[in-house]
């Protein structure tokens, strides 16, 4: 099987074209009117735990 440089180019651009179809389609999601409710949920979740007491610690 060879192989020659044009052949990989082609191969490179491709994967590269992919992957920034794959980069574009995450961040379309991710900021997608629909998920912005859960996001803001999960985001908030850190927030919802119990008050730390003096030492700033939790008690346990």
């Amino acid at each position: 099987m060879n192989m020659d440089l044009l052949d990989l180019n082609t191969i490179r651009a491709a994967v590269t074209l992919v992957s920034m179809v794959v980069f574009l389609a995450i961040v379309g999601w991710a900021y997608a009117r629909r998920n912005r409710q859960h996001f803001e949920e999960l985001g908030s979740l850190a927030l919802m735990g119990e008050e730390p007491d003096a030492r700033g610690g939790r008690d346990e």
